[in-house]
């Protein structure tokens, strides 16, 4: 089916959500004006329905290919990504001082949910290109600046983050990839990557690799890792790619789903002539990187976002036009289109509710990074605290908007030629990489929760006490407050038996609160009716929903622990 930007609901979203008039209010994002935004949105709605979209199929069927010769994308997209560098659609977001338009990295985000909800593996290159950029703009030296930066802001160079090792997981401290000196300022790079998106591919010129490795009598631990820059073609004295830097693609993964998207295995060294650079100080690595996967983690629970709105639009356009039997109760015996049944209504209303939630949500924290970029200390802790809920949350409601695209799609949903299958196995990874949904409830219990004393966690609760007016979205709001407390002072195991349902709750009192705002908002056109609508049907069957996991967010870790471990396997 056609793919259409939702261009209407997202500058409705930057504006109610974001607020993003106040943003251009700003030196720093005075460039923002609303025929900027109106521009940019309606270009690359156009440009990602018009080049992106049409390469979904093939990416999905045909996927990234591996050969001697390094991984080569399916037919398309070397032209489809040229178009994307030539458009400028890379430069969002990046200051002007490395070429970019100085642009809020709210409206980025914008740009990038309409790339990934007509192609989302696609999407995923410059999304990685945006976290490396992060990561040498706040840790690069001015020369690594000026000679990469430029390049990756177009997107003529894409980047990549190497953190995963065969036996370092989610336990980045095991990594055993090395750094040794080289005597000129340079480090030998040795040891293999695994799980790295877009790690090869023949749509640019260079790639440029950020790893994280070990240098010698480096202290054990995470303590002991530094972050080094390490191209794929080592550069000349005029700054163009030239000779190979010895970084080999081994394989790259068979996958469930992102089939466009190369999941490549790297190896850095095979013949002792891999150089890296040092970014930040020696040892700073893990500071360097959080920067990225930060970043990175906001983008995923975007994903969460393009895959659900993909989903819905293709769920509409099915139960529109699918006739099968008559609507139950009416005098007319004559079969219907399937959207006029309730419990097909039911799941359509419910995707389109989810979806715009979960967008209210990631815009939110995308805004909170402007506000914290701008020395706003109080964005900053929010951010802090909504980034494992954009994360966490965003991606499980792309999930189950996927998931109930194909259940609209009855058993067509499940055959693969019509295309709602690809959504829910392109989704199923979201939950898991860049730190699992798990690892974002743990750091919203073990950490966020007492970030300055309580104080930000205290802050949240207070301003959406003070904004909704449901009773219902009300006492979910006071219930998250009451077992924040709680788990604030719980001991390690109940805290974390608790951490999921608990960002489940807070995520949804989060989206309620937002939701509702934009439910007064809207006005009385169909746009207007239907946000209306999906605030309210979020409001009374969403939420509570939420209250029900109660009793799991204050539950005792004993239960889990009942039996022992291998009696799991009786």
């Amino acid at each position: 089916m056609p793919f259409s930007a939702p261009v209407a609901e997202q500058r409705f979203v930057l504006e109610q959500v974001v607020h993003l008039p106040e943003l251009a209010a700003t030196e720093r994002f005075a460039a923002a004006t609303p025929d900027v935004i109106d521009a940019v949105l309606d270009g690359v709605g156009a440009f990602a329905a018009g080049e992106w979209a049409p390469l979904a199929r093939i990416g999905d069927t045909v996927g990234a290919k591996w050969t001697p010769d390094g991984v080569r994308m399916p037919e398309g997209y070397a032209r489809a990504y040229k178009d994307y560098v030539d458009g400028g659609w890379g430069t969002i977001g990046v200051t002007e001082e490395w070429g970019g338009q100085g642009l809020p990295f709210a409206v980025q985000t914008a740009v990038l949910e309409s790339l990934g909800a007509a192609n989302m593996g696609f999407a995923l290159c410059p999304t990685l290109t945006v976290g490396a950029i992060e990561a040498l703009a706040h840790h690069g030296s001015p020369e690594q600046q000026a000679l990469y930066l430029p390049r990756l802001a177009t997107g003529e160079w894409t980047g990549t983050m190497n953190l995963t090792e065969p036996q370092a997981g989610s336990d980045v401290g095991a990594l055993r990839a090395t750094a040794t000196p080289r005597g000129d300022g340079k480090w030998s790079i040795k040891g293999t990557k695994i799980y790295i998106s877009f790690g090869d591919h023949d749509m640019a010129p260079n790639i440029v690799h950020l790893v994280l490795a070990r240098t010698p009598d480096a202290p054990p631990g995470t303590r002991g890792i530094s972050l080094f820059l390490v191209p794929k073609y080592r550069l000349d004295a005029s700054g163009a790619p030239e000779a190979f830097n010895d970084v080999t693609v081994v394989s790259i993964e068979h996958k469930m789903g992102l089939h466009a998207s190369p999941t490549c295995v790297l190896s850095f060294g095979d013949h002792d002539d891999c150089i890296g650079e040092l970014i930040g100080p020696e040892h700073g690595g893990m500071r360097a990187m959080f920067t990225m996967m930060n970043n990175a983690r906001l983008n995923v629970g975007l994903q969460g976002v393009q895959v659900a709105e993909g989903a819905t639009q293709a769920a509409v356009a099915y139960a529109l036009d699918r006739v099968q039997s008559a609507r139950a109760g009416s005098a007319s015996r004559e079969s219907v289109k399937i959207v006029e049944h309730p419990d097909v209504r039911r799941m359509l209303l419910r995707m389109k509710a989810q979806t715009q939630a979960a967008r209210a949500l990631v815009y939110y924290a995308a805004g909170q990074v402007d506000r914290a970029g701008l020395g706003d200390a109080a964005a900053k802790n929010r951010l802090e605290i909504v980034t494992p809920l954009a994360k966490a949350h965003g991606t499980d409601l792309g999930n189950e908007v996927a998931s109930l695209g194909i259940q609209v799609h009855g058993g067509m949903g499940y055959v693969e030629e019509t295309g709602a299958a690809q959504f829910f196995r392109d989704a199923r990874i979201t939950p898991i990489y860049e730190g699992t949904n798990g690892i974002q409830a743990a750091d919203l219990v073990g950490r966020k929760l007492g970030l300055d004393g309580g104080a930000a966690f205290a802050s949240l609760i207070a301003d959406m006490r003070a904004e909704v007016t449901g009773d219902e979205l009300l006492t979910l709001v006071e219930t998250c407050d009451v077992i924040g407390q709680r788990l604030a002072g719980a001991g390690h195991d109940d805290r974390l038996a608790a951490s999921y349902p608990f960002l489940t709750m807070l995520s949804v009192a989060v989206c309620g609160w937002l939701m509702e705002r934009q439910g007064r908002a809207a006005g009385n056109g169909d746009f207007g009716r239907m946000k209306q609508a999906c605030a309210r049907f979020y409001v009374e069957q969403i939420v509570p929903e939420a209250l029900g996991l109660r009793a799991a967010a204050t539950a005792s870790a004993e239960v889990l622990y009942a039996v022992e471990a291998e009696v799991l396997a009786t």
